[in-house]
């Protein structure tokens, strides 16, 4: 599934935020922050999949990807 991430610096954090929309109702926004770009990429792909365990554990659709068919 390819859901939509979002990585914006934060100047008053000194730290990359990153928020995956489709999992609002299930986690507060931003799900996590990194100081590098990359780590902060590696671990909303992390939250992605426990979002989604999450779901499988306690019975709950999971979110419809914001992003169909990326090519």
């Amino acid at each position: 599934m390819n859901y939509s991430i979002l990585i914006e610096w934060s100047e008053v954090d000194r730290r990359y935020l990153v928020t995956i929309s489709e999992f609002s109702e299930l986690v507060m926004q931003p799900c996590t922050s990194r100081i590098t770009y990359t780590d902060a990429l590696d671990n909303a792909q992390d939250c992605i999949s426990a979002c989604l365990e999450y779901c499988k554990q306690k019975g709950i659709i999971p979110p419809t990807p914001a992003i169909v068919g990326v090519a």
